[in-house]
């Protein structure tokens, strides 16, 4: 009897090695240690590994390496080369560090870049796709990106890229593969979700042609597989006549497809890494792991403002002054007027002793600032599109639904500060901001504003297309955690009256 297909995959490792949370250093079963001994465990001659992309940024210890570094291979890229990782997809956070950070790592990793609608200078980066013969069977392998980097990317971190249209490249490739090769199976490999709940068909992302695999499974017919990612998501499934996976991130789960070529049966399932983790891993990247966390234990300075984020709903509803302390910084850093800030999910804030451990494992992303020039008009619309994250359901106050599935979306809830205002959360869409003012006086549709926002937020995305087009006044270049941590380490002591100005009513 002959062996299975498999195909193994991760996506959206994020930078996870060690099977351990950097907030508390509490053992966990993720990251490619963990990954690499479950992968040997399942690996037989007909099995071929993938991933899927959103590898090289996510973690302390990819910021470590890519702010201290940058020019050196990072032993995240070199433990992939070890896992044996025969083709590499990209996502939109491997471009967050630049064209020469991701070609080190692709070069380091070893697998062959198989990403079909990537285009530099107009060439194609990655082939269309690849062909694999198992006992007499033929498997065709294809992958895409979300087309949709351009919306968050520094312009310089992509600069002579392009990048097609992901479902229509899709359909090109799945039509050449059939007239060219007749094969037996075809799958597909997407950095990029589901726009529909594949479960019950229900939308859960905006239609803007970020996620596209709902209708690519729906409407391209041949497409046995679909490896999906980017969303975070946790599911596999069978939907119309395809199977898809979807891994979540940090390697909490791999990705597993099997395929019987005796019976063509096909079964497509996540699993987690419940294993001990790959020593070789774990050595080959213990010399930088070390620097790491001297690094992260580093005390930048003190704090006598609670910053701690001990319940999250609470802290959004009635603003942490951790928010304040961000706008702080960036109103310095930028001389806005205002300044704007979210809570990002699953960040931790800050303790009284603040290490570089606290403010890594509190604002997430890297991050850099633009002012956004804004009249009375456009601040109102802006503030009406963040209010949308609170309703009301059996007479309380919660957090829209949609923006807690099928992943939070925490961070496109925003907090500004210099100025005043008041959410009514029982009110529409578009009338739920019923009070302005800045300094106590009502903000006038003509007032003229400068507001910090992060690059993210100034691409418009989550909705925000009236910051995306608003004019912008300057950019500031450095990351937003280095600005804060150099803050930190210039004052010392950080102390500041908390700010309570904005309200959440029924």
């Amino acid at each position: 009897m002959s062996e299975k297909i498999r195909i193994l995959s991760t996506s959206d490792i994020h930078g996870a090695i060690f099977p351990y949370s950097y907030g508390d250093m509490k053992e966990m079963n993720m990251g490619l240690a963990k990954i690499k001994t479950l992968i040997d465990s399942l690996r037989n001659e007909n099995t071929i590994i993938i991933d899927n992309g959103d590898t090289i940024e996510g973690s302390p210890f990819t910021f470590y390496h890519y702010s201290q570094k940058k020019d050196e291979v990072c032993p995240l890229s070199l433990a992939m080369r070890k896992i044996g990782y025969d083709y590499l997809n990209v996502g939109n956070h491997d471009f967050n560090y630049g064209k020469e950070v991701l070609d080190r790592h692709i070069e380091a990793a070893g697998g062959q870049l198989l990403t079909a609608n990537l285009l530099y200078k107009g060439k194609q980066v990655g082939r269309d796709y690849v062909i694999h013969t198992f006992n007499n069977k033929k498997l065709a392998i294809f992958a895409l990106t979300t087309q949709y980097i351009p919306h968050w990317e520094d312009p310089k971190n992509i600069e002579g890229f392009e990048f097609p249209d992901a479902y229509e490249t899709a359909r090109r490739i799945v039509k050449e593969i059939k007239e060219k090769e007749n094969p037996d199976y075809i799958v597909g490999v997407y950095h990029g979700g589901f726009e529909k709940d594949p479960k019950s068909g229900m939308p859960c992302a905006d239609d803007t042609g970020e996620n596209e695999g709902y209708r690519m499974i729906e409407e391209i017919e041949g497409i046995d597989v679909l490896i999906s990612g980017h969303q975070h998501r946790i599911s596999s499934g069978k939907l119309f006549n395809t199977y898809y996976t979807h891994p979540f991130e940090h390697g909490f789960y791999l990705s597993v497809v099997e395929i019987d070529t005796d019976t063509d049966e096909i079964s497509a399932e996540i699993v987690q890494p419940n294993v001990e983790a790959d020593r070789s891993i774990i050595e080959l990247c213990q010399k930088e792991e070390d620097e790491v966390q001297k690094w992260l234990d580093t005390s930048l300075g003190t704090t006598d403002v609670p910053m701690l984020i001990l319940d999250e709903f609470d802290s959004r509803f009635n603003k942490s002054q951790l928010v304040t302390f961000i706008n702080k910084v960036q109103m310095q850093a930028t001389d806005a007027d205002l300044a704007a800030a979210a809570i990002f999910y699953g960040a931790l804030g800050l303790s009284r002793n603040i290490t570089m451990r606290s403010l890594v494992n509190t604002y997430l992303y890297p991050n850099t600032l633009y002012v956004k020039k804004l009249n009375g008009k456009i601040l109102k619309e802006y503030l009406e599109q963040c209010a949308d994250f609170w309703s009301v359901r059996d007479d309380e106050i919660i957090i829209n639904p949609l923006y807690d599935f099928p992943t939070p979306g925490f961070h496109n809830y925003e907090m500004v500060d210099g100025v005043e205002y008041t959410i009514k959360a029982s009110n529409p869409y578009g009338s739920k901001i019923v009070e302005l003012t800045r300094n106590g006086i009502p903000v006038k549709d003509d007032d003229e504003f400068t507001m910090a926002v992060n690059s993210y937020r100034a691409t418009g995305v989550g909705g925000f297309n009236m910051i995306k087009d608003a004019p912008t006044v300057r950019e500031v270049q450095k990351d937003i955690m280095d600005l804060l941590a150099e803050y930190i380490m210039k004052n010392r002591i950080i102390s500041f009256e908390p700010v309570n100005n904005i309200k959440i009513i029924y």
